[in-house]
């Protein structure tokens, strides 16, 4: 069943160019990953922050993408220009509702 995932990354206000930039690289990697069927990017200005909505063949997926992301050093990368904790949400995807 397919999901939609939420990601919301708040950036240190001196460093959210860099991080911008820095996830411009980084989604397309994200975008043909296995299992990706879609994903939003939306920036908030006032607050610095990335909300990426993604949304993902299942809830597998996603997570064997996210232990790729960690194994390759990327939450270590860019932790540095984040404010706090990166906020993710999996929602099922209900087309009965």
């Amino acid at each position: 069943m397919s999901v939609m995932v939420t990601a919301e990354f708040k950036f240190k206000p001196e460093a959210a160019d860099k991080m911008i930039e820095t996830f411009k690289a980084i989604l397309p990697d994200t975008r043909a990953y296995a299992g990706n069927e879609g994903l939003q990017s939306y920036y908030e200005a006032s607050t610095q922050s990335l909300l990426l909505v993604e949304t993902w063949e299942s809830s597998e997926h996603q997570q064997a993408y996210l232990g790729w992301r960690v194994e390759s050093g990327l939450l270590d990368q860019i932790g540095d220009g984040l404010a706090a904790d990166p906020a993710f949400r999996t929602f099922d995807i209900r087309e009965d509702v």
